[in-house]
């Protein structure tokens, strides 16, 4: 049976947030856990992201959000084993002028290519990555990317509560080779641009 992992950005995942929806409903899902998600420290990120994917009972599927999409290709470049795949939504450019200093500290991005199957989820609004940024990281990742249009940064404030059309890109990690080109969601409209942008 798949195992998750929920690795939330800064500030961590409030109650509304997709991550926090879709943890009762996965199986066998735990959470990172870190001392302050207001003040990330690297080392104590990376440290309990080492410890979450040594913990998880099998190599699981990584669910980031974020400045934790960040995080885990910091972990990827020095523990490359030990991780099934990865859903990586929003991940911010922290090369940015107005990047806050706070989340600095993660800078540079790792750019090497990812040694698992991995999912970049962009908007083409998002106020913290151009997608231009987000189309490269996931180039250089060696990540398939999906875009979404006007989504912001793809969280609750964005209106990515449940986010229904997001838990079936999971089935990536099912069938790597066919990752979903649009929402299968019946009745939906949904903002689905177009993935692997060059």
């Amino acid at each position: 049976m798949t195992s998750y992992l929920i690795v939330p950005g800064w500030g961590g995942s409030s109650a509304e947030h997709w991550q926090s929806q879709w943890q009762p409903e996965l199986p066998r899902v735990s959470r990172l856990d870190v001392p302050d998600w207001f003040n990330p420290r690297p080392a104590e990120w990376l440290a309990a992201l080492d410890r979450a994917i040594r913990d998880a009972p099998e190599p699981p599927i990584v669910l980031a959000h974020s400045l934790g999409c960040i995080a885990v290709a910091r972990w990827a470049a020095r523990a490359p084993a030990g991780i099934r795949g990865a859903l990586l939504v929003a991940p911010p450019d922290l090369d940015r002028v107005d990047a806050a200093p706070v989340l600095t500290s993660f800078a540079p991005v790792p750019r090497s290519p990812l040694p698992f199957p991995s999912l970049v989820v962009a908007s083409d609004d998002d106020p913290y990555a151009s997608l231009s940024y987000s189309a490269r990281l996931a180039r250089e990742w060696g990540a398939e990317l999906t875009v979404l249009h006007a989504a912001g940064h793809i969280n609750r404030d964005s209106g990515y509560g449940p986010w229904p059309e997001g838990r079936a890109l999971l089935r990536y990690f099912a069938e790597p080779a066919r990752p979903p080109s649009r929402y299968e969601h019946e009745g939906d409209d949904a903002p689905w641009i177009q993935r692997g942008l060059d």
